[in-house]
């Protein structure tokens, strides 16, 4: 029997590598299997193509590639601007935005450039207006001198991390919560939903450089005109990281007020997660700070992945044909009836259900901290993990939630009857773990007990219900 071209080419990729490493080679194929068996529903994951992943395998790996298009560091680019600009040139298309800038690594790394070249444009310091220059590449020794006693004051207001906010939006720890003088916005103490009005209190109060939006644990749509309106309000850059959603709104499911890229000076967003492309970021914005942007290397980032960039491209044009659309709203109908689902079942979900990809569990219903419930989960072939609530008394570690998300089974075909079956699993197992003690006996905030005949039980049942809808059912490894 013939095998077809992504069988040959995934079998053919793995006897190679077998040659020379054959535990790397082991531990790639035991990762589809695990996949293929389990129930993946953490929301920043999914399944990028054959196509997309096969792109990220080739001679780009070996092409160092500092600078933008026609303006490298190294000779011999050629075929990186190619596939550079063809991965542009799709996100200009598909988000209707003026520049795209694809080298980021990361979205961590795509959040760096954006505040950078905000930075660098918004910043009035008297040495950038004695020497009379804007770009950061122009900098004397004297002027950053002066400018670093000067960027400590500038102010960035971004949602907090327990609202649903990401680290990069100025969690302490993170860079981000050091480079500024940092303020965060929450949410709603009742209805677990921003509160705009309380947004521009803050805003008037603090008059921060940056505003941000976006959100990695918030399950509710973000009006982006009222909050380009804050901003405006206060002379505020407006930036939103979509990192999370950007598939949504690639697919067009996210329009109007809740669309970013109209409403946004710039956006960042990772490239997986509901995009389903490579593991990596991207940032979009007018001309004002396109020139500021396109130096994000060697300002922020050292050189650019083209292989990561060809497997961008390739992810981007596929997410301009007409069924990603099709795919975009069955990521969020899953995520409402999953919702349903387990609010028919007593759980108890921030903000009562979702308007986008992902769920939030507040799993202090079930007695549990979101350490406990996560593992638990994962011993019954279920992957979440583990996020805090508003106002979390079990911090950010322990955590009293967990998110799950809907991405990663949408591409495997589920849809809402599968949902319900995966709510009832979900419960099942929640309801059913006691959390645990530590060796004095006092409460243990990780340890739990789960009888292991139930979780094999469960894992038996996840299995079962993902047999209807094999995971890359082109690829066979033998």
């Amino acid at each position: 029997m013939s095998l077809n071209a992504e069988s040959t080419a995934f079998r053919s990729a793995l006897e190679v590598i077998r040659a020379v490493e054959p535990r790397v080679a082991d531990a790639i194929g035991a990762e589809l299997a695990d996949q293929r068996e389990s129930l993946k529903l953490i929301a920043s994951e999914n399944y990028a193509s054959p196509a997309t992943l096969l792109a990220m395998g080739n001679w780009f790996s070996d092409k160092y590639a500092e600078g933008t298009i026609g303006r490298r560091f190294y000779a011999g680019c050629q075929n990186v601007d190619t596939v550079e600009a063809l991965a542009a040139e799709h996100a200009k298309e598909l988000f209707g935005a003026a520049h795209a800038y694809v080298q980021p690594h990361s979205g961590i790394d795509a959040n760096l450039v954006a505040f950078w070249a905000i930075l660098a444009d918004r910043v009035e310091s008297p040495a950038l207006k004695k020497a009379q220059v804007r770009q950061v590449n122009d900098l004397t020794e004297a002027d950053w001198f002066a400018l670093r006693r000067e960027l400590g004051n500038q102010r960035m207001l971004g949602m907090s991390l327990d609202a649903g906010g990401h680290l990069t939006h100025g969690f302490r720890p993170n860079i981000s919560g050091k480079m500024f003088d940092q303020r965060s916005y929450g949410t709603d103490p009742v209805t677990g939903l921003i509160d705009y009005d309380k947004v521009a209190e803050a805003a008037r109060e603090f008059k921060p450089l940056i505003l941000v939006a976006g959100y990695s644990a918030y399950p509710r749509k973000v009006n982006f005109r009222i909050m380009r309106e804050i901003a405006d309000s206060v002379g505020a850059t407006f930036m939103v990281d979509m990192a999370h959603f950007a598939g949504l709104v690639a697919g067009k499911v996210f329009t109007g007020d809740f669309d970013p890229v109209p409403h946004a000076h710039i956006v960042t967003t990772t490239t997986h997660k509901s995009l389903r492309g490579p593991r990596g970021g991207m940032v979009l914005c007018g001309p004002e700070l396109a020139d500021q942007v396109d130096r994000g290397c060697p300002m922020v980032l050292g050189g650019p992945l083209p292989h990561v960039m060809a497997a961008k491209a390739v992810a981007l044009a596929e997410a301009r044909w007409p069924d990603f659309a099709d795919y975009a709203q069955r990521i969020v109908d899953n995520a409402q009836a999953l919702a349903e689902g387990l609010l028919r079942r007593g759980a108890k979900l921030v903000t009562g259900g979702t308007d986008n990809h992902l769920v939030l569990i507040d799993v202090s219903g079930y007695g549990l901290t979101g350490r406990q419930a996560e593992q638990a989960l994962l011993d019954s072939g279920i992957v979440t993990n583990r996020n805090a609530v508003p106002q979390d008394p079990n911090g950010a570690w322990y955590t009293s939630g967990i998110r799950i998300g809907t991405p990663a089974l949408t591409t495997r075909g589920l849809g809402g009857t599968e949902m319900d079956t995966t709510a009832e699993l979900i419960h099942t197992v929640l309801s059913q773990t006691k959390p645990g003690s530590n060796a004095d006996g006092t409460p243990s905030k990780a340890k739990y007990v789960l009888d292991p005949a139930l979780a094999e039980t469960v894992s038996k049942q996840a299995s079962d219900l993902l047999s209807g809808f094999p995971l890359y059912p082109a690829v066979d490894l033998g």
